[in-house]
Order: structure tokens, then sequence, then C-alpha cells
């Protein structure tokens, strides 16, 4: 193990350590209750997990099979639990708190609100909103988003502070990353940005900016140009692809430019975005005009797309 990842596993037991006494995980019981720790999260993923089965339990908490079954049975034998026949598989049977139990798991729950209530109060809007942002962040970045639900996502097109400066620091290193671009490009964007701001008007420009846990995670943009319109921008948190995001942030963008009676919409792209080629094409924009750009990275192609628009019935 080399020196900077000892010191960042060194980092992570640290807070581990600290986090664990906060909550008082190593109790022997939890929140003043009868359960373990392992009894609670039985509990809770019963009552929130739908068609649940002992089998997705095991897989959900990771869980030995045979400890499990010694969890419900106790379960079942405090009256907290109960089995029922899945209709369509008579051989599965579903697990569902009973009303005994689901008043047990209230008082928990109402408990750990209480506890997390007590934590983050006396800290400052400020400090809480980081707290929480950041703690998302850790369940997005170890599940590489596997946990993130489209409705979850947010979209708004107000801009605020720090806006402009956040997306373009999300430019330089995702394409950094993932195509090798120089800091160049990164500038190139902080251009474009404070030529947008200085000249933004609402009637002709928009930006529309996706969170999600009040976490910038993506944003396309449009740019008068007289009856043409510039789409900008268009960028996505890799964690966050593959949930129809993009395309829903596309077509809000070409609804807006119908709406405000522009007759064609271009954007310049480079060679080597294929994914992002795939949906303009396939939302009718086609290839205009291409030019070398060695500015970025080497070989690169910049290519021009336009789409011409029809006014909105």
């Amino acid at each position: 193990m080399n020196s900077k990842l000892k010191k960042e596993v060194g980092i992570i037991r640290s807070f581990n350590r600290y986090y664990t006494n906060v909550l008082g995980l190593l109790d022997q019981h939890i929140l003043e209750s009868d359960f373990t720790l392992s009894e609670v999260r039985v509990l809770h993923e019963i009552e929130k997990t739908e068609d649940c089965t002992s089998k997705k339990l095991a897989e959900i908490l990771c869980m030995d099979s045979g400890y499990l079954s010694r969890i419900l049975k106790q379960f079942q034998k405090y009256g907290l639990i109960e089995k029922r026949q899945s209709p369509e598989d008579g051989r599965s049977q579903f697990l569902y708190l009973t009303q005994n139990g689901q008043e047990k798991m209230d008082a928990l729950n109402t408990r750990s609100d209480e506890q997390i209530y007590n934590l983050i109060q006396p800290l400052s809007e400020e400090s809480q909103a980081k707290l929480v942002l950041n703690m998302a962040s850790i369940e997005n970045v170890l599940t590489e988003g596997k946990n993130i639900k489209p409705e979850d996502i947010t979209i708004r097109h107000t801009i605020k502070p720090g806006d402009a400066g956040y997306i373009t620091y999300m430019h330089g290193w995702i394409y950094k990353h993932e195509y090798n671009y120089t800091t160049a490009f990164e500038g190139y964007v902080a251009q474009s940005f404070f030529e947008f701001l200085l000249n933004y008007n609402a009637n002709r420009d928009r930006l529309w900016i996706a969170e999600h846990n009040c976490e910038i995670i993506g944003c396309i943009g449009i740019v008068g140009r007289g009856d043409r319109a510039q789409l900008r921008w268009f960028l996505l948190h890799p964690n966050y692809r593959g949930l129809g995001l993009g395309k829903r942030l596309l077509n809000e963008s070409l609804d807006f430019c119908r709406e405000k009676g522009y007759k064609a919409v271009y954007l310049d792209t480079t060679q080597d975005l294929e994914k992002a080629i795939g949906m303009y094409t396939k939302a009718g924009f086609g290839k205009v005009g291409e030019k070398e750009n060695h500015t970025w990275a080497d070989h690169l192609m910049e290519l021009e797309f336009e789409i011409k628009l029809e006014k909105p019935e």
C-alpha cells in the first residue's frame, strides 16, 4: 500500500471510529431499545422493502442467511413480523411488520430522528447543508450512483452565485479525466461563462441546472444569437448518466428555443464525444461544418451541428 493510499485509509478509519461513537453503534442495544444494531437494520429493511423476502434481506444487508433466519424466528415469536404467501408464487413468502412491529419501528424512527436533530441543531444552516451534501456524496461515490432515483433529481433555471464557477470546474475535471483535455479547455469554458453572465437576458438565454441533494450534477445552456440559438455547456456527472437526464435537459432546451421563436439551434462539439453526438443526431441535429482544433488536445476535430426549428402550434 503506497503512502498516499495508506493516509486515505487512516482518515476513513478515523471517521468511522468517530461516527460510530457519536451514534452509539457499539452499545449493546440501539437507541435505548431492546434491539441490537443488526436487528434494527432487519426491521428497517422489512418496513421499507417492497415484496420483502428473507433472500432479498440477506442480499441487501450482506448478512449470513443462518444468522438472519434466527433473527426472523425471534421476531415472529414476539409478534413483530408475519409471513404472507405471494399471490403470484406460492413458494415465496413476503415479510411484513405486524402492528406491534410497526409501533416498535415508529418509536425507533422517532428516537433516531431526535438523535440526528440534536446532532445537527447547534450547527449553522450552511454547516448543516454541507454535512448533508458530503454524506450524500459518500454514498454516491461508493455505490457509483447505483442508488440514485431520477425523481430525486431537480432542474432549475435560476442562476445563483457560484453556479458558473462550479460548472466550469466540472468541465475541467470531467474533460481531463475522460478525454485528457488541457486546462486551456477550462479557460475556454470560463471565458464563455464570463460573456454569458455579462450579457444574460432571460428573454433569450437560459441555463438549466440539474441538482441531486443540493449538488450540481448536470447542466445545459441556450444563448441567443439573433434568430438562432447556441446550445452550450451540455454536461452530466458520470454517476448520473443512463437515467434519461441528458435527454430531458436536451428536450427542455429545444422546447425553450421553439417557444422563443428561434429558427435554428447550433452547437459546437468534438469528434470524441460520441455519445453526445448520438443524442444530437437522434434529436434531429445534422453536421454542418468541421475544423481542426489542437488547443485542447492533439488530433482534435471540432464539429458544428445545427437543427432547424418549427414554431410550436
